[in-house]
């Protein structure tokens, strides 16, 4: 095939990728003026999807409590040199810094961001495709042998075949050009590509041309979860322009749109730039830079800075841009899954989804400068040569690059729990501070296995030590707050109610109902040591009381005492793997369900988890969780309540009386009959469906606890704290009038 044939279809199929992406753009433009506007006036927790915001609080340790603790901190400006939030240095974690950035509220990062930039920008590459029709991408190492760039950069094995990847072509410390590792690439090996996602993946060369490692320049661990980056965010790009040395865009992309392959956002990538890792500020890859988006006319073709129309031969300097566009890297790997492959192509294939993969101290050293005779710097390769940074064009010695460099890329990610199949040690690195508080934890006899690396359990204690962290920080946090300010709350209760029409039971049921749906976002999930014990359950003395047995706790204890239960679940699932290997989903879900109810956490749920599948958003809902220690929790267990006549005279247990027609409860019956008389507001059809749960028939039982425990200081904080976190109120404790108003006979099924 001719040159020109080959520069006119290579040339074709940007322009195409032009105009796909500009069409893009341009069909989600009212969603994207939506998300400008809610950045503007709310700020980034609220442009994104409730679902997609929580989880990347998740990821960075955080959750909504934490959030709204920096949201309420007054600052001025909004964004200052330094945390805002009254804490000691030494319980300020990276974690606070990370959602204070994000937030807008702190403008500072810590040191080792620097560092960790420089370790994963050592993954990255400038491809060359030589021969005709040839050019320059970026690609960067997402394996021990795979690279990663875009389809249109490397559109089939003919094209990896003639192309070679150049690591550490760069400028050194000390402004001079270092001299840069060249490799192969192997596509006989391995080649997948996508043209619809616009990735390819090709296999390197184990060893470059003058023999340097391909593993001293690491690889970027790739993840397919959820919650890498959000709308409003900042993103970092590592590439290479126009094929130029190795260049950084830090900070000054933003987030302006999420589609369901595609990410979209403001930055200042050239051609060039394509096949680019994009980075959140974690140095976690969240996208492929593949396409910028062009200025189009009235019929999607592509302008130029003067207003006519672009043509491939004016060249990408002359193109007019208005944002550029990623694949975001969970859609690559999962189409990289489905990809039928087989043998040792497959085997590669899953190196890409294999983490924890470390190298060796001695490989994960930086470069080190050294002096030459000239006085010119240079630096020690991987095999210990010497490789010196004077001025060397990529495409001398053998038409490539001469050697350099050592080192190693990590990431630095987000802990996950990951499982394995070791057996935990007995001891528990969480202390319990009271042992009343933690019901018998059963213990389960292994079988006899062989001998394997236990680091499952290291990274159990690891992740609840966080939880117990960041939920020791919310109660720090809430500490500096008054218990409840009055007169904000009743604007805030004024303004929720505004358009309720009290006129018709039957339509003030529909009415609050729809109100309590529309405004419950976000939906944390359930996790009470982080958002019922810190601030929402607190008594106006700092303690907390079990809302059945009327006992006080320190919310450091709850806390605790749940850590030690979350850390024995997680290690007894570990033991249920390795026991249970053949297992189906079904089997394990039982057995899971069964260590739940072996081991409770020191949370009431008034309506119990077994009447909505444990489903979400119910089991996090915080206006039906109570602080209560796990004796109490497990007598009520799922009895439903009941008004006992003879209730004052009988023998009765710390928490209450039970019988097989029910529970009544020592101490709290105002608070649990609101909180029930809410759940059923919001969960219409949700309480009644099945034999033992609350029947229509005890609606009087709620109503009389309702008036005969007024509405308490408490229950207002607990209310104005939890609409803080989750957006919704209960309407029967700021309107109690209201509970005989409601025609409840619709929320039964």
């Amino acid at each position: 095939m001719a040159t020109a044939e080959l520069t006119s279809e290579r040339e074709s199929d940007y322009l195409s990728q032009l105009t796909m992406a500009a069409a893009r753009y341009e069909n989600r433009t009212e969603q994207r003026e939506r998300n400008q506007a809610v950045l503007e006036t709310r700020g980034v927790l609220y442009a994104d999807a409730p679902e997609r915001v929580e989880k990347r609080l998740a990821r960075l340790g955080a959750d909504w409590a934490m959030a709204r603790a920096i949201e309420r901190t007054p600052t001025e400006p909004a964004s200052s040199a330094g945390s805002t939030l009254r804490l000691p240095p030494e319980t300020f974690t990276r974690e606070v810094l990370g959602l204070e950035r994000i937030i807008g509220r702190n403008n500072l990062a810590p040191v080792a961001f620097l560092e960790e930039g420089f370790q994963v920008s050592r993954s990255v590459g400038r491809v060359t495709i030589t021969g005709p029709g040839g050019g320059h991408g970026t690609g960067f190492m997402v394996s021990p042998s795979l690279l990663l760039t875009n389809n249109h950069v490397l559109r089939n094995p003919e094209d990896a075949n003639r192309s070679r990847v150049a690591f550490a072509f760069q400028d050194g410390v000390d402004g001079g050009p270092l001299v840069p590792a060249v490799f192969a690439l192997e596509p006989q090996r391995f080649f997948v590509t996508d043209p619809a996602l616009d990735y390819s993946l090709v296999a390197v060369a184990s060893h470059g041309t003058q023999g340097e490692a391909l593993s001293s320049f690491g690889r970027l661990v790739l993840s397919e979860a959820q919650g890498k980056v959000i709308i409003g965010e900042f993103v970092n790009i590592i590439q290479h322009p126009r094929g130029e040395p190795k260049q950084i865009a830090l900070r000054e992309n933003q987030i302006v749109d999420v589609l369901e392959r595609f990410l979209h956002y403001e930055s200042d990538t050239r051609e060039g730039s394509s096949g680019s890792p994009v980075f959140n500020d974690q140095w976690e890859v969240v996208a492929l830079h593949h396409s910028a988006v062009p200025k189009t006319d009235d019929q999607g073709r592509p302008l130029s800075v003067d207003g006519s129309v672009w043509r491939p031969d004016m060249g990408d300097q002359q193109l007019a841009w208005r944002a550029n566009e990623g694949v975001r890297i969970s859609r690559v790997l999962s189409a990289l899954h489905e990809v039928s492959l087989t043998g040792e192509a497959a085997r590669l294939r899953d190196e890409v989804f294999t983490t924890g993969l470390t190298p060796s101290p001695a490989e994960s050293a930086p470069p080190t400068a050294l002096p030459t005779t000239d006085g010119r710097s240079s630096l020690a390769g991987a095999n210990g040569s010497r490789a010196e940074t004077h001025a060397k064009a990529p495409e001398q010695a053998q038409g490539l690059p001469s050697p350099v460099a050592d080192g190693v890329a990590q990431l630095t990610i987000p802990l996950r729990i990951t499982v394995d199949f070791g057996t935990p040690p007995a001891s528990s690195a969480v202390s319990v501070p009271s042992a009343g508080l933690l019901a018998s934890l059963p213990t389960l006899a292994p079988k006899p296995t062989a001998a394997q690396p236990s680091t499952g359990r290291a990274d159990v204690v690891s992740a609840v030590e966080k939880d117990v962290d960041a939920a020791l920080i919310n109660h720090r946090l809430a500490q500096e707050r008054p218990y409840y300010d009055r007169t904000a709350d009743a604007a805030a209760r004024e303004a929720f109610y505004a358009s309720v029409d009290t006129g018709d039971g039957d339509a003030l049921r529909r009415a609050l109902t729809a109100l309590l749906e529309e405004t419950h976002t976000p939906q944390p999930h359930y996790k009470p040591m982080r958002l019922v014990y810190p601030w929402v359950d607190l008594h106006k003395d700092g303690r907390l009381r079990s809302i059945y047995s009327g006992k006080d706790f320190s919310p450091e204890e709850l806390i605790r005492a749940d850590a030690a239960v979350a850390e024995t679940r997680l290690a007894r699932v570990q033991e249920l793997l390795l026991q249970e290997s053949t297992a189906g989903p079904a089997e394990f879900e039982a057995e899971f369900d069964a260590l739940e109810a072996l081991m409770p956490f020191n949370c009431e749920h008034v309506v119990p988890q077994s009447w909505f599948a444990k489903q979400e958003p119910m089991r996090g809902d915080l206006h039906h969780l109570f602080a209560c220690e796990v004796g109490c929790n497990s007598f009520r267990g799922n009895f439903p309540y009941f008004d006992f006549p003879d209730f004052e005279e009988a023998v009765r247990d710390d928490c209450g009386m039970r019988e097989s027609v029910g529970f009544e409860p020592e101490n709290g019956k105002g608070a649990v009959s609101r909180a029930t008389l809410y759940f059923l507001l919001r969960y219409p059809g949700q309480v009644g469906d099945a034999a033992r749960e609350f029947p229509e028939d005890r609606l009087p039982v709620l109503l009389k606890w309702h008036e005969s425990e007024p509405v308490t200081e408490y229950e207002l904080h607990r209310n104005a704290a939890i609409a803080e976190i989750q957006g919704n109120r209960n309407p029967l404790i700021d309107h109690p009038e209201w509970a005989r108003e409601i025609d409840f006979s619709g929320v039964w099924p």
